[in-house]
């Protein structure tokens, strides 16, 4: 047998017994055990927040021109009319 066959073989014969061993087991029960974990955490999808910073973002801004017409009403001022509301779950406007 030449030495790099030799070599070879020992490399192949330690990559199954570390396939083979608990440290894989373990490597995959530790993932499942996070995925259980997070799964039973209130969290959040990075997309459901970014949909809710959004609708937060748009309303603060209807609130604030609604205080501002609110302002100029108690102070006799002229105002324009308030802006229709978008309609439920339309995020594109």
């Amino acid at each position: 047998m030449s030495r790099n066959s030799w070599m070879d073989e020992i490399q192949k014969n330690v990559s199954d017994l570390i396939a083979r061993s608990p440290a894989a087991d373990v490597q995959r029960n530790v993932k499942a055990m996070l995925t259980d974990a997070f799964g039973r955490l209130d969290l959040v999808t990075r997309e459901e927040f970014d949909i809710q910073a959004e609708l937060l973002a748009r309303t603060r801004a209807r609130l604030d021109a609604l205080e501002n017409q609110v302002k100029r009403l108690e102070a006799g001022g002229a105002t324009s009319p308030i802006p229709p509301a978008p309609p439920e779950g339309d995020l594109a406007s």
